[in-house]
């Protein structure tokens, strides 16, 4: 299963190398992952939000068909500081979301993290679905038209979104959850000693707690 994670300019970076170390925790415990780090087009290096500098393994844009990410994490940055780069600079562009369109609409699976879950708003996505972001930035989730459910995850089937810059890992180890079940969850967990908090609000409705307590 192709689970990748996209990077852009003044991407948070705890949104996205957290996610990617639970991922590759997963695979080499066993999962069927593999996890690879996209940009849209082909660059050289992508700088994060604090100065992180970081290479892609490939670009969406030249990616087949049959190449494409069957989950997509779609990480965060800079949205509630308006900063020239990073999540909110990407939406205004429109190219990121223009293309995470394309992607839902050919079956990809989308995870925003953070405030990326406003990339995926602003791609048209979210309009009277549930979902959730970084506290700061709810307002224009909710007037992007998402109903906000007051969870650390909440997955409603082909779109997840999770809260803020930590709870890319809450995010990361429900989908090695829900699609290899608890026990490779689990054994991430404790290699990372790491508690999940939270809730994890599914689409059918239900609540259903973390592993742990907070």
């Amino acid at each position: 299963m192709r689970i990748d994670i996209l990077l852009f300019d003044g991407f948070d970076e705890l949104d996205a190398i957290a996610p990617f170390e639970v991922l590759r925790a997963a695979a080499a415990a066993g999962a069927d992952f593999t996890t690879r780090l996209l940009t849209l087009h082909p660059v050289r290096e992508v700088t994060a939000s604090n100065g992180l500098r970081v290479r892609a393994d490939a670009a969406l844009s030249q990616l087949g068909d049959d190449e494409r990410p069957q989950v997509l994490v779609v990480p965060g940055g800079g949205w509630n500081a308006r900063k020239p780069q990073g999540a909110r600079a990407e939406a205004e562009r429109g190219e990121v979301p223009a293309q995470l369109a394309q992607l839902h609409e050919a079956g990809t699976t989308l995870a925003g993290v953070c405030t990326g879950g406003m990339l995926i708003a602003t791609a048209g996505l979210l309009s009277g679905r549930p979902a959730i972001t970084h506290h700061g930035a709810i307002g224009d989730l909710r007037a992007a038209g998402a109903n906000i459910v007051d969870a650390r995850v909440v997955d409603d089937g082909d779109i997840v979104t999770a809260g803020g810059v930590t709870s890319g890992l809450d995010l990361a180890l429900w989908l090695v959850e829900r699609f290899t079940g608890p026990q490779i969850a689990q054994h991430v967990e404790r290699q990372l000693e790491y508690e999940r908090r939270g809730t994890v609000w599914r689409e059918d409705g239900e609540r259903e707690r973390s592993q742990r307590e907070n």
